[in-house]
Parts: structure tokens; sequence; C-alpha cells
């Protein structure tokens, strides 16, 4: 397709006459423009009356953006994403004062942002997305008085966000992220017309300005990934429009009580944090929240008031300092995931998370210093037919595997090991035919192995080691597509297993005692 344009094009070069070209530009490199009638670009003869619009989205150029660009003057939309243009933006884009739309994103445009872009005072969208650009931001970009919706996201910015930037009142989507920026200006919370904010993936320190709290149009903020200190501000609570929360991966201390206001949230992420104290009770506030996200923080305490989240179908509380887990999660029926990993739970596994009838993944693992868990897992447990991972490694549950482990059966993943578990491993466990991980190591399990074993035709990975089993490993072990050779993979080891041990694990049985073996 574009063969045949450029071929048109030279055709119709030789009807019309061709313009002069001056490509290099030889002499001196700051002489005008020669643009008459007509201007080549890209092998195509535009008329520089008539082009009022310039799509080329896709087109694979493999060029430079040209000077000669700057003759279009009656430009109002110029679209060239993804064209595989190379070098810099030049700055006779400062010529093309009529622009309404600037798109110039997936490319591989390189050096800084020329400053006679604020001569682009109609512009209502300039989008650079995903661009190898640098520098600061000029601060011209304040005249673009017009603009609705600007997007930087994906390039190597430095320095702090303009200050300027707080002149755009018109603007409603703001895209930094992926940047280098420094910090926010207190100018931000001037854009009182924006609906979304992404400054995520910079190097933005320092606190976050209380300004923010003006954004009252706000439906989605995301601040994610920088190096922010201090408390969140109470002012966050005036967002009432917010809907998605990002703040993960900072290093923010405090959750202000005044969230509890933002009552059509739906997202709230708070992961990677240095957050202390007990999640305020106005969080019950939130009941519309779907996802609550406060993973790798230094929290201390979740209120009963969690219970009134009934919209909640993501709860990860994982590597805190938890230290009880509450009734009330009990009555979280829309829970599909519930992560409790790594904190220093103690106590037994409530009864009432058997009421989670929609779970999926349940996790109150431990990792070293993690959970301590006793007493053995609630028999309402193995009523959650929907689970496909439980995993409570690492604690100090005690009991029984039951027969009606075989009810889970879209398990992929049961890792119980590292407890103090007694009894048999139930033949009910070949039920678990979608089942990939199966780790019982490490307890006090006895009996013998189940035939039923080779039944679990998906498993990857089977760790039976550290524990009591005897008897003689059944023949249907060899049935698994199993990596027997890797102790990651399969560990058997450290039984009471007795030879002959079945050929695809003869050599693989570790140390075994065979003194009750005939």
């Amino acid at each position: 397709m574009l063969k045949n344009r450029i071929l048109f094009s030279l055709c119709l070069l030789i009807i019309l006459g061709c313009p002069d070209r001056d490509w290099d530009r030889p002499g001196d490199e700051n002489a005008p423009l020669d643009c008459s009638t007509e201007v080549t670009l890209w092998g195509v003869v535009y008329s520089i009356e008539e082009t009022n619009g310039l799509n080329l989205s896709h087109v694979q150029l493999n060029d430079t953006i040209p000077p000669e660009i700057g003759c279009l003057t009656n430009l109002t939309y110029l679209n060239l994403q993804a064209t595989q243009l190379t070098g810099e933006i030049p700055s006779e884009i400062g010529n093309l004062t009529n622009l309404v739309n600037l798109s110039l994103p997936y490319n591989g445009l390189t050096g800084e942002i020329p400053p006679e872009i604020a001569d682009l005072t109609g512009l209502t969208v300039l989008d650079l997305t995903s661009n190898q650009l640098t520098g600061a931001v000029p601060s011209g970009i304040g005249n673009l008085q017009d603009l609705e919706r600007l997007t930087l996201n994906y390039n190597q910015f430095t320095g702090p966000i303009p200050s300027e930037i707080g002149g755009l009142n018109n603007l409603t989507e703001l895209h930094l992220y992926h940047n280098q920026f420094t910090e926010i200006p207190p100018e931000i919370g001037n854009l009182t017309n924006l609906t979304k904010l992404d400054i995520s993936n910079n190097q933005l320190t320092g606190s976050i300005p209380p300004e923010i709290g003006n954004l009252t149009n706000l439906t989605k903020l995301d601040i994610s990934n920088n190096q922010l200190t201090g408390s969140i501000p109470p002012e966050i609570g005036n967002l009432n429009d917010l809907t998605e929360l990002w703040l993960q991966s900072n290093q923010l201390t405090l959750i202000p009580s005044e969230m509890g206001a933002l009552s059509n949230l739906r997202i709230l992420s708070l992961n990677n944090n240095q957050l202390t104290g007990s999640i305020p009770l106005e969080i019950g506030d939130l009941t519309n929240l779907e996802r609550l996200l406060l993973s790798n923080n230094q929290l201390t305490g979740v209120p009963s008031e969690i219970g009134s989240l009934n919209n909640l179908a993501e709860l990860l509380l994982d590597y805190n300092q938890l230290t009880l887990i509450p009734l009330e999660i009990g009555s979280l029926s829309n829970l599909t995931k519930l992560d409790l990993t790594s904190n220093p739970l103690t106590g037994t596994i409530p009864s009432e998370i058997g009421d989670l009838s929609n779970l999926t993944y349940l996790s109150f693992s431990g990792l070293e210093e993690g959970n301590d868990l006793t007493g053995p897992i609630p028999p309402e447990i193995w009523n959650l037919t929907n689970l496909t991972d439980l995993i409570f490694f690492n604690n100090d549950l005690t009991g029984s595997i039951p027969p009606e482990v075989g009810n889970l059966t879209n398990l992929t993943f049961l890792t119980l090991y590292s407890n103090n578990l007694t009894g048999t491993l139930p033949q009910e466990i070949g039920n678990l035919t979608n089942l990939r991980h199966l780790s019982v190591g490490s307890n006090e399990l006895t009996g013998s192995i189940p035939t039923e074993i080779g039944d679990l035709t998906e498993l990857f990975r089977l760790g039976l080691g550290n524990n009591q089993f005897s008897g003689q490993v059944p023949e249907s072990i060899c049935d698994l597509d199993i990596n027997f050779d890797n102790d990651y993979y399969f560990y058997i080891y450290n039984n009471q297993l007795c030879p002959p041990y079945p050929y695809c694990i003869e050599e693989y049985v570790g140390v075994q005692d065979t003194t009750n073996c005939d």
C-alpha cells in the first residue's frame, strides 16, 4: 500500500512539476522554510492550502520529521502514531498554530520537546507517549490553555513536573507515568477539571501535596511506584468521585480516617509502603470497595468494620504485623481472594472463613518467622469448592487431612507443609485432577502413599518428604509428568518407605528409615 502511494506521488510530481525541496537546508540553518503552494513529506506531495489533516498512523515511514512539516500551517490534526519515526521533533512544529490534535506516540523520537510547542495554543490533545524524549518539560507548556488531554508517559523526562502545568484549567486527563520526574508541584491542585491523573513510576520524592484534595472531579488517581514519604494527606478524603486510588510502592506511613469519605472507591491499593498502626475503622464506610490491597506494610490491626465491605472481592493483608484474623471477614460473601501470608497470626483459623463460598485463593501461610496458627483446619474449609489455591504452610496446625479434601476438585495448589498434621493422606486426594502442586511435607503424616496419587496427571510438583509414610511407593507415581531428579519438583526423602521402589524414582528416594520393612 505504501509503495503504491509513493509511486502515485512520483507520478503526481512529474505531472505537476516538482517543487523546490530543501531536505538538508544547506547554508543557514535558521533560514525560513521555502513554503510555496506544495510541500513534499515522506515522498508524498501535499497542498499547503488544502491540507487540513494528516493521519499516517501505523504507516511505516522509517524516517525523521522534516522541518518542512512547518509549511502545513492549515493543519488542525496531525497523527503520526507508530510510524517508526526517529530523531528530534523539529522546532518548526511551532508553525502549526491551527493544530488542535498533535499525536506522535509509539515512535523513537529523541531529544527535548522544542520550546516552540508553546505556540500551539489551540491544542486540545498532545500525545507523545512511548518515545525516547528527554530533558525537562518546557515551562511554555502552560500556554496551552485549551489542552484537555496531555499524555507524556513512557519517556525519559527529568526534573520536577513544571509548576506551569497548573495553568491548564481545561485539562481532564494528565498522564506522566514512566518517566523520571522528581517533584509534584502544589499547583497541580489547580487542575480542577481533571478526571484522570497518573504520575506513577517516576522518581517523585517528598510528600503528596495536600492541594491534591482540590481535584474533586478525579475518578482515577495513580501516584504509585515513587519515593513519596509522610502521611497520606487527609485532604484526599475530598475526592468523592474517586473510583481508583493507587498509592502502592512508596514510603507512606499513615492511612487517614478521612479516606472513609471515598464512598465511590472500588480499588484501594496501598501495597509496599510503611503503613503502621491499625487500619482506620472508617474503612467500613467504603461499601463499594472491590479490591483492598495492603500487602507489605507494618499494619497491626484490622477493624471489625471490615465486615461491612459487601462488594469486596480481593483482600490482601500479607506481610504485615497482624496478630488476629477478624471473625467479621466471614461476612465478605463476595470475596474471591484472601491473603494473610506472613503475619504473626496466632490462635485458630476461624470457622467463619468457611462461609466465603466464592473464594478461589486462600492463604494463611507463614514464611520463616511468619504465622503461628494452631488447631485443626476447620471442616468448613472443605466446603469451599471454588478454591483453586489453598496455602497453609509454616504454621502449627494439627489434626488430619480429611477425606473431604476430595471435594475441592478445582484445586491447582494445595500446600500444607511444615505443620503438625497427623493421620494419613486420604485416597480422595486422587479426586483433585486439576492439581499441579501438592506439598504436604514436614508434617507427621503416616500410612501408605495412596495409589490414587497417579490420577493427578496435571501435577508438576510433589512434596511428601519429612513425614512418616511407610510401606511401598505405588507404581502409579510413574504416571506423573514430574521432573523426579529435581528436589524442587519432587521430594520424598526422610520417610519410612520400603524398597523396591518404582523405577522412575529409585534413584531419588533419598534417605529412608527401612527398619520396619520386611
